[in-house]
């Protein structure tokens, strides 16, 4: 009978242990737990805070005891693992209820102990009013001190995913919210064009953003906290430091397991470590990107789901192989909602590769059905083939869906092509005979057949104002009254092919309209009229947002 230990038992520890009891009913698995709690809902903390999780119980997933009943699993809570000693293949384990050390045999060693909060090295950072969050333990402790205290106003360091939740979540719970944030964005998997409509909604729902702004210190007095930013002070009753996390590498680390650059443990498709007999799955490791195919960190309570059922597998016997992360995310802000998957334009402009991008503004349904609400996406493709490498969404309805239908392409190396072909559910609640990920496609497709050519937003400011150009916004003149680019002069689309005559067909069009669909369509008549058209991607409401 073999006996397999697990360290951590929250997403990855949790799965391997289940699906190893499934695979094996006699193996003797044992799960320690530095904290109080296993398998409990990580994501879900930031909601119990804020009062849409009501009841702190449901966070937990399972306990020690729910656990060895289903499983007969031997769930060890509050036993922290001190090391590891793999050539006598034991563990030394800290009881940290009674204070005792002993040591545990295994023959299969399984490493999820995750990844923790980055506290930075700022002076007053281990305040009593400042806080992370991890785990159950942290969120009891903040809740109850919004409980206790009745705090008026928070600050968040940092605008990652858990610190814009915990903003959302914060103010829900009565308090002013502010977030800082080093970097000129919120949300680094997006792109700033599209991290542009999420700061203007944030801000909008309350909460004040400074980007481009660091903590430098943090100091206290009776009446509250002081954050010394770079060009300011602010004032606030309690602080969340959410910038990071990084991984929990030291067991690994002092055992002599490889671990890659940025700290993950090495692992490889059986999610085996570089001692055969031990595994390591989760936050903890060091990953392969989807796309790209190079190592990254990307901390995920999905793939660390994942890679604790394939670690099981290869110690039962089976073949499962982990073939990549492509960090499949999803952000809940107020009622906006954000999406990614694959890479961004940061990451194939650093990797220089031959890629394009397209934005389409649509609704999440039909137009005619009462509260349609348009939704902001980006997809980028590699030029050569059309093959989609990523996708960001951000918007009030169907956001998810589309994005895991773009995930689901991304991992099957689907084309722009296939895009079109895609037959998705449709009725007029629910989407467009046209689905917007269709639609996606159909642009990509213009673009790679030579139908159009297009500019971006962040090439507009540069285009000559000379005359040597022709600069055509189509939109209404209400529209164009509201709000226009510098340079542009304005022909409504439906009075283009009547003053077609007005425009020197010997000069270069640069076209817009609201959403880059009607500057499409101007595009297309005036390139079948001998003009060299160039449609603007996104039109002015994506120019506008990204550079307001």
């Amino acid at each position: 009978m073999s006996k397999i230990i697990i360290v951590g038992g929250v997403a990855g520890g949790a799965s391997a242990a289940a699906r190893l009891r499934r695979l094996d009913e006699h193996a003797k698995i044992v799960m320690f737990e530095r904290g109080e709690h296993i398998s409990f809902a990580n994501c879900g903390l930031p909601y119990y805070i804020g009062g849409a999780i009501a009841d702190r119980n449901e966070l937990l997933l399972q306990t020690p005891e729910s656990f060895y009943r289903h499983f007969n699993v031997d769930v060890r809570a509050l036993s922290e693992v001190l090391s590891v000693d793999p050539a006598a293949k034991t563990v030394t384990v800290k009881d940290l209820a009674k204070g005792e050390t002993y040591a545990e045999p295994y023959d299969k060693l399984i490493l999820a102990p995750g990844a923790g909060p980055i506290k930075p090295p700022l002076t007053g950072v281990d305040l009593s009013r400042v806080f992370t969050l991890r785990n159950v333990a942290d969120t009891d402790h903040i809740k109850a001190y919004i409980q206790e205290k009745s705090p008026q106003s928070a600050v968040v360091v940092g605008g990652g995913y858990i610190g814009v939740e915990m903003a959302e979540n914060l103010k829900d719970a009565g308090l002013d919210v502010s977030i800082v944030e080093m970097s000129n964005q919120v949300i680094a998997p997006l792109d700033i064009d599209m991290a542009c409509d999420v700061h203007h909604y944030l801000e909008q729902s309350g909460v004040s953003l400074y980007l481009n702004n660091g903590v430098q210190a943090i100091t206290e007095d009776a009446g509250g906290l002081t954050l010394r930013l770079a060009d300011r002070a602010i004032r606030a009753d309690l602080v969340i430091v959410a910038v990071g996390v990084r991984p929990e590498n030291k067991l690994a680390k002092d055992a002599g397991l490889a671990t890659g650059e940025r700290g993950g443990v090495v692992v490889d498709e059986h999610m085996r470590t570089s001692n055969e007999h031990v595994y390591a799955v989760g936050d903890v490791v060091e990953v392969t990107d989807l796309i790209t195919r190079q190592k990254s960190m990307i901390p995920l309570a999905g793939p660390a789901n994942k890679q604790g059922r394939i670690a099981a597998d290869h110690i039962c016997g089976l073949d499962s192989r982990y073939i990549g992360t492509q960090g499949s995310a999803i952000l809940k802000v107020f009622d906006m909602t954000v999406a990614t998957t694959g890479i961004n334009e940061k990451t194939a402009k650093r990797l220089n590769l031959n890629y394009d991008k397209v934005f389409v503004w649509l609704p999440g349904h039909a137009g005619y059905y009462p509260g349609a609400q348009s939704t902001s996406t980006k997809v980028i493709f590699e030029k050569e083939t059309g093959r989609i490498l990523g996708a960001q969404m951000v918007g009030f309805y169907g956001v998810d869906k589309r994005c895991d239908v773009l995930a689901t392409a991304i991992r099957a190396g689907m084309t722009a092509f296939d895009l079109t072909r895609l037959e998705l559910c449709y009725a007029p609640p629910y989407s467009s005979a046209k689905d917007p990920v269709n639609m996606a496609g159909f642009v990509i497709e213009n673009l790679l057949t030579g139908k159009v050519k297009q500019i971006h937003w962040h090439d507009v400011d540069a285009l000559p104002r000379d005359g040597s150009v022709t600069l055509l916004d189509v939109r209404s003149p209400q529209e164009f009254m509201w709000g226009r680019i510098k340079g542009f002069e304005n022909i409504p689309l439906d009075s283009l092919r009547g003053r077609i005559g007005e425009l020197d067909s010997s000069k270069p069009v640069y076209v817009h309209c609201h959403s880059g669909m009607r500057s499409y369509i101007a595009a297309r008549i005036l390139s079948q009229n001998g003009f060299d058209a160039y449609n603007l991607s996104g039109g002015y409401r994506l120019y506008n947002s990204a550079t307001s």
